[in-house]
């Protein structure tokens, strides 16, 4: 079950992935309105689930080896406390290729510009969360996804970046930024794929 990690309410419309031992996604799923998600696996193998909702923060659970049985996992999601001072110039989003997770010179322009603003306010912590558009598979585009914010942690941790003040998650096609369902133009597409970057910490 996917609950609001303050109130224990269910998360109705949560995506939940369940993901094998080389944390390659099986199958993605939506929490029904109890927030519930059911999943039937091969025993003796480990699994991890990941879950993630538009305004929490993505989070991951491992499920340890069975002979059997059902095992039940409450999977509470944070509700992310975004900080955007005022003094703080706006972060805007970096692209990718289509099926790529490289940092291009254009992204590589902006993260310059955050690595930039990061060193000049040293308490800032920044979460990125990066994204896919819609052609392939959800399980395809979550794994997609999950390169592209690797990527972009790393970039910016070469730069040196502590890796405590940066961390990534990815959530494939779930949270487009044009929603344009099956009927989308390559300018569309373009702008979902992306990676966006927001201010979690109160100590700036």
């Amino acid at each position: 079950m996917v609950r609001d990690a303050n109130t224990g309410k269910p998360l109705a419309s949560a995506r939940v992935a369940i993901l094998d031992e080389r944390n390659n996604v099986i199958e993605t799923r939506t929490a029904d309105a109890n927030g519930k998600v059911v999943y039937n696996v091969d025993c003796d193998r480990t699994y991890t689930i990941q879950a993630s909702m538009t305004g929490y923060e993505q989070n991951s659970f491992p499920i340890a080896k069975t002979h059997g049985g059902e095992v039940n996992v409450m999977a509470d999601l944070r509700p992310i406390e975004v900080i955007a001072p005022i003094d703080v110039v706006e972060l805007k989003d970096i692209f990718f290729e289509f099926d790529k997770s490289n940092i291009t010179k254009e992204a590589a322009f902006e993260l310059d510009k955050l690595v930039e603003l990061m060193n000049k306010k040293p308490e800032m912590v920044i979460m990125v969360k990066a994204h896919t558009d819609n052609r392939g598979s959800d399980q395809y585009n979550m794994n997609l996804s999950n390169r592209r914010a690797k990527s972009t942690v790393q970039y910016v941790i070469s730069k040196g970046i502590a890796k405590e003040r940066i961390s990534g998650q990815g959530y494939g096609e779930s949270q487009p930024l044009v929603d344009c369902k099956d009927k989308c133009t390559e300018e569309e597409h373009a702008k979902n794929r992306r990676s966006e970057f927001l201010i979690v910490n109160d100590k700036i």
